[in-house]
């Protein structure tokens, strides 16, 4: 009965506690769309009211009764009256509303820009997030960090959306509407999370067969956990022990092609870059966290924790898994 009790109350408050929740905004975009919904949900509401109290009337006033009356009951042509409620007040509802969602989209989207926000520029690709820090040389992937907007130092992120290969939606429920990445047509949207802590968010356009893995997460940080998270990133990889024999399969093995460690040779583009992999706490777009153990398996066999993934199985000898893997730990 307890356990009962429990689910009950659970799934009482789930929008509130799940943390894809539009219900507990943490950013101005955000609060403005639970407004509008809220809006949008009580003018619902009247008119089901008073659809529904019509509807019941109706068949109360007109229920048959006895002795059966088999004559036929008035009937009413083309009643301008009548044509003239059902065109015009719905007409007015769907303007209201519309006009109502077009001024908070304006808000939105029109707000201008300072010379101290953030410029963050996210590239979505199959099946994974890239975000780049342009001007200060940073670029990590699918854990998005971001100072806090405090009352006294209003801070907002902006964000251009692009896409490398096909169309994506980058959504934080809590932080903001969903908008796409399009390719050959950059978006742009901005947060100002209030509140410090993880944010998690998802690809909301359906992308290809890992399109439910194309996980993301926002790490809300304090001005100065910030800073020091873009200064350690700005460095090159800080590796410890002995790690050659790994670092020199990975610079001979295809790893190349896709990924980047700054301060060795090599440029990939095509999949994340590595250079402080461990400081990360997922791999594969949140799909597994950042363990020696999940990263083996997942140098070994992608298709293993994400089936359909991009990256190949390059079919390296247990040897050189365990070498590269002992190499990868080591990028902090």
């Amino acid at each position: 009965m307890r356990i009962i009790q429990r689910s009950a109350f659970a799934l009482l408050f789930w929008p509130l506690s799940s943390p894809t929740s539009i219900f507990a905004p943490a950013s101005t975009p955000a609060r403005s769309i639970l407004g509008l919904s809220h809006f949008v949900l009580a003018v619902t509401a009247v008119i089901f009211v008073v659809v529904f109290s019509l509807l019941v009337y109706t068949i109360v006033r007109f229920r048959q009764r006895e002795p059966l009356d088999d004559r036929e009951p008035p009937q009413v042509y083309g009643s301008t009256q009548i044509e003239m409620a059902w065109t015009i007040i719905p007409l007015n509802i769907v303007l209201f509303l519309f006009l109502a969602t077009a001024r908070v989209i304006h808000g939105i989207q029109d707000t201008a820009k300072n010379p101290d926000n953030i410029e963050i520029t996210v590239v979505g690709h199959q099946f994974w997030w890239e975000f780049r820090y342009p001007g200060i040389n940073v670029v990590t992937a699918n854990e998005l960090h971001v100072p806090v907007s405090e009352p006294e130092h209003p801070s907002r992120t902006f964000l251009t959306l692009i896409s490398a290969d096909t169309d994506h939606s980058f959504w934080v429920p809590r932080l903001a509407g969903k908008m796409d990445l399009i390719p050959n047509h950059p978006n742009r949207m901005w947060i100002d999370p209030q509140e410090t802590g993880i944010y998690v968010g998802q690809c909301a356009q359906f992308c290809g067969t890992q399109h439910a893995k194309m996980l993301l997460q926002v790490y809300v940080q304090t001005r100065a956990e910030f800073d020091r998270w873009i200064q350690e990133q700005s460095q090159q990889a800080v590796t410890t022990g002995t790690v050659s024999r790994g670092q020199v399969v990975f610079e001979t093995s295809p790893c190349l092609d896709c990924h980047r460690v700054t301060g060795i040779a090599g440029n990939g583009q095509y999949g994340p870059d590595l250079t402080h992999l461990m400081s990360r706490e997922t791999i594969a777009s949140g799909a597994a966290l950042n363990t020696p153990q999940n990263l083996r398996k997942w140098i070994r066999d992608p298709g293993s924790i994400k089936p359909g993934a991009k990256m190949p199985a390059l079919q390296l000898s247990e040897q050189q898994i365990d070498d590269v893997t002992s190499y990868l730990a080591t990028l902090r």
